[in-house]
C-alpha cells in the first residue's frame, strides 16, 4: 500500500519553524502506520494529524470534517497536479497560519487545502489523517527519526553536534524543487551488475522501492510480477506492477531481493520532468534505520536498527482493506455470581450467573480493492465485501494494520473469512500464494 501526493510547483512559503524558549531540541512521539510517520500538529489552535512526508515540498490539508472547525487565513483558489492519471485538482491556498508542535512554532505557514473528497488516507490507514507536511518543516532542523521506538527529535541546526558513530553512514543529498534525492545502486536480475540510480527519499511512501521503467536502459520490470493497485495520488489512483529485484545497495548497506513497484507511465508522467530521477526510496526501507535528515547541510545519516534484516514481505491475498465506519456491538462486560440456598437441609443449592452488557462502537472494515487472479479473487471475494471475521476472530477486535498482517505471513497459510455482501453473510477460504 502506498500513499503519495505530489504538489504543483508553488513557492509561496518562505516562513520558518523555530524552537521556542531557546531550546536545543524537541522530542515528538509518532505513530507508524503502514511504514508512514504520523505526527500531531496544531494549526490555528486546532490539533490535527499529519504524515511527515519528505517527498512533498508543500504542506497539504485534505481531510477536514465540519467538526474540525479550523479557522483558515487569507484563502485563494489554485490548481494542483500530482501523481495519478486524472486532471488538475482545484484547491485552496491559505497563507499565514500558525503551526505548533509542542515547542516548535511557525506563525506564518502557508498550506494547501484539497476540497474534493477523493483522498481518504484515514480509511486506508484506519486512523484519522488530516494532511501531509514535508520540506516546510524539515528544512529548518536536523531531524533524528527513531523508527524502532517511534520517536522523532528536532534539533536546532546551529546547536547540534554530530556524535562519533562507527556504524553510521552519511550520504550527500541533491535537492530538486525542494525534494531530497540520493544516489544508490541496484540490479534487477540475478546476474546483472549493480548500476547507479537516483531516488527520491520518500518517507510518505509505504513501499520499499519505486522504480521507473525505461528511465534507464537497465530498469525493466522482471517477468515474474503482478499488476496491482499501488495507492492514491493527488490526480487519481495509481496502478503498476509489483515484483522483486535482485539487489539494492545504499553505500555499504545491501538488501537482497527487496520488493519493488513499477508504476505505470501514465500515473508518473508529471514527476518524470526531472530526467535524472529513476524512482523512490520509501518507508519499508527507511524504517530499517535510525535516520538523521540534515536539510541545512544537504545530507542524511543512516544507522541500522533491529528491523534491518527483516524479510521484504508483500500481500499474498490480493485483498486491500479499508476502514468502513463504525458498528454498534453488544459486549458482555462482567459476570456476577450469586449462591441461593434452600430453606430445608435437603434443598439444592443454586449458583446464579448474572451478566452485564454494554453497547460500544467498534471499527468496521471492507474490501477496497481486490487483485484479479489473486487467491481471494479466485474464491469469489469481491470489492465492497464487509469483513466480519478472519480465522474465527471478529474483525472489529483488530486495528486495520493488524488485519493486513494476516495477508503478509507465510505462503500456504490458510485464511478463513466471513463477510457480509448486500446484507447476506458468506464464508470463504483460501491459502496465501506467492506471485514471484
Amino acid at each position: 500500500m502506498l500513499f503519495f501526493i505530489l504538489i504543483g510547483n508553488f513557492t509561496y512559503s518562505q516562513s520558518k519553524f523555530t524552537l521556542k524558549n531557546d531550546l536545543k531540541s524537541q522530542k515528538i512521539k509518532f505513530k507508524l502506520l503502514s511504514n508512514l510517520i504520523v505526527i500531531p500538529i496544531e494549526i490555528n489552535g486546532k490539533e490535527l494529524s499529519f504524515i511527515l512526508d519528505s517527498g512533498v515540498s508543500s504542506t497539504v490539508l485534505f481531510n477536514l470534517l465540519p467538526s474540525d472547525s479550523l479557522q483558515l487565513k487569507n484563502v485563494e483558489t489554485v490548481f494542483l497536479q500530482g501523481l495519478g492519471s486524472g486532471n488538475d485538482v482545484e484547491a485552496l491556498l491559505s497563507k499565514d497560519n500558525t503551526f505548533r508542535l509542542k515547542n516548535i512554532h511557525n506563525p506564518k505557514q502557508n498550506l494547501f487545502i484539497i476540497i474534493h473528497d477523493k483522498i481518504d488516507l484515514s480509511a486506508k490507514l484506519g486512523e484519522t489523517i488530516h494532511g501531509i507536511i514535508g520540506y516546510d518543516l524539515l528544512k529548518d532542523f536536523i531531524v533524528k527519526i527513531d523508527y524502532s521506538n517511534q520517536v522523532i527529535k528536532f534539533y536546532d541546526p546551529i546547536k547540534y553536534k554530530y556524535s562519533n558513530c562507527r556504524k553510521c553512514e552519511t550520504f550527500e543529498l541533491d535537492f530538486y524543487k525542494n525534494k531530497p534525492f540520493i544516489n544508490a545502486h541496484a540490479s534487477i536480475y540475478e546476474n546483472q551488475d549493480l548500476f547507479p540510480i537516483k531516488l527520491l527519499i520518500d518517507s510518505g511512501g509505504s513501499d520499499a522501492l519505486w522504480l521507473f521503467e525505461n528511465s534507464k536502459e537497465q530498469i525493466q520490470c522482471p517477468q515474474l510480477n503482478f499488476v496491482d493497485y499501488l495507492g492514491e495520488g493527488l490526480s487519481g489512483s495509481i496502478y503498476g506492477k509489483r515484483s522483486r529485484i535482485n539487489k539494492f545497495k545504499l553505500g555499504t548497506f545491501e538488501f537482497k531481493e527487496p520488493t519493488a513497484a513499477f508504476p505505470d507511465s501514465t500515473s508518473i508522467a508529471f514527476v518524470k520532468t526531472y530526467k535524472e530521477r529513476n524512482g523512490s526510496l520509501g518507508g519499508k526501507i527507511l524504517k530499517r534505520f535510525k535516520v538523521i535528515f540534515d536539510y541545512p547541510n544537504k545530507k542524511i545519516t543512516l544507522k541500522k536498527n533491529r528491523h534491518f534484516n527483516e524479510h521484504f514481505n508483500y500481500n499474498m491475498s490480493g485483498i486491500d482493506l479499508v476502514y468502513h465506519g463504525q458498528i454498534l456491538v453488544k459486549e458482555r462486560e462482567e459476570t456476577t455470581f450469586k449462591v441461593e440456598r434452600g430453606f430445608e437441609s435437603n434443598d439444592a443449592t443454586k449458583i446464579v450467573l448474572s451478566y452485564d452488557y454494554k453497547y460500544r462502537f467498534k471499527p468496521s472494515y471492507k474490501i477496497n480493492q481486490i487483485r484479479e487472479g489473486s487467491p481471494a479473487h479466485e474464491v469469489g471475494l469481491m470489492k465492497d465485501d464487509v469483513l466480519i471475521s478472519i480465522n474465527s476472530n471478529l474483525a472489529y477486535k483488530y486495528k486495520l494494520e493488524e488485519l493486513m498482517y494476516f495477508f503478509y505471513n507465510q505462503e500456504d497459510d490458510k485464511i478463513r473469512l466471513q463477510i457480509e455482501r448486500d446484507g447476506v453473510p458468506m464464508k470463504f477460504e483460501f491459502r496465501l500464494r506467492k506471485m514471484f
